[in-house]
């Protein structure tokens, strides 16, 4: 680890250590997983809880990852209900979505804390999310809750570095954002299309795809493959089996984003 990474590490942790007690917003992905990590070494586990929301935009995969890992930290993990689909205007798909998400999110993880007695509420946002349009962010200045990596200044790429360092299975974990994201902005969110693309991204994953998203266009799957994924669709021949299972799911036509997997490519 360079001194620069090495020194934005041990701010974080001092960022921590400040805190007294942390709430952690625990996804199980790279970055809600080292800050969780992290707040056991600056704070003990015994000052430390992790807060995970169930939801219909969330997978079971992740979910069950990410109780594997809090027990692996021996840190007490709450799980709780968040349903998106429950807040009002949420279905309808506004591009301030992320907001109402985040908005209801840390009301209810808030409360767990403050019932905890935990002094502080934590979320995994890093400095790459300050590029794109984040709605989401408002509601954590709005509700102050504490952004610990990006207070550390610390990138993607720094995260999963110190995550290496530190052995975190999660340190190569494909990013992943919940559901929603796959639906355009303005098109109904439904029960059933997050079903369909979670089921359509869990089948590509099961043919050794780790990192896709299946962007749901209506009759239209809009599929994002990695650019040094693309190939193997053709030398393996694997798109007729991706095309009749997509259709098996409803899926009118299946296609391929030529400019493969990148983040925020609904907010274009």
């Amino acid at each position: 680890m360079d001194a620069l990474l090495k020194e934005k590490k041990e701010a974080l942790l001092a960022y921590l250590r400040n805190l007294g007690s942390v709430a952690v917003a625990f996804s199980g992905g790279v970055d809600s997983s080292l800050l969780l990590r992290c707040a056991c070494d600056a704070l003990g586990p015994e000052n430390v809880l992790a807060i995970t929301a169930r939801s219909a935009t969330y997978p079971e995969r992740e979910l069950n990852e990410a109780k594997e890992l809090a027990k692996s930290f021996h840190v007490p993990h709450k799980i709780i209900i968040s349903e998106e689909l429950d807040v009002d205007g949420f279905e309808n798909n506004p591009q301030n979505r992320c907001y109402l998400c985040k908005t209801e999110l840390f009301h209810k993880i808030r409360a767990v804390a403050k019932e905890q007695g935990i002094k502080a509420v934590a979320e995994g946002s890093n400095m790459d999310d300050m590029g794109d349009y984040r709605p989401g962010l408002q509601a954590v200045a709005e509700q102050g809750i504490h952004s610990p990596l990006r207070a550390a200044k610390l990138s993607k790429e720094e995260i999963r570095s110190i995550s290496h360092e530190l052995g975190l299975p999660t340190w190569n974990k494909p990013s992943f954002a919940c559901l929603s994201s796959r639906i355009p902005y303005g098109e109904k969110i439904s029960r059933e299309k997050l079903h369909v693309i979670d089921l359509a991204e869990q089948f590509l994953m099961d043919l050794g795809f780790r990192q896709v998203r299946v962007r749901h266009h209506g009759e239209i799957a809009r599929i994002e493959f990695t650019p040094e994924d693309m190939p193997r669709i053709f030398k393996e021949n694997l798109a007729p089996r991706i095309d009749a299972e997509f259709k098996k799911l409803g899926f009118t036509y299946v296609t391929m984003d030529l400019k493969g997997y990148h983040t925020g490519s609904m907010n274009a």
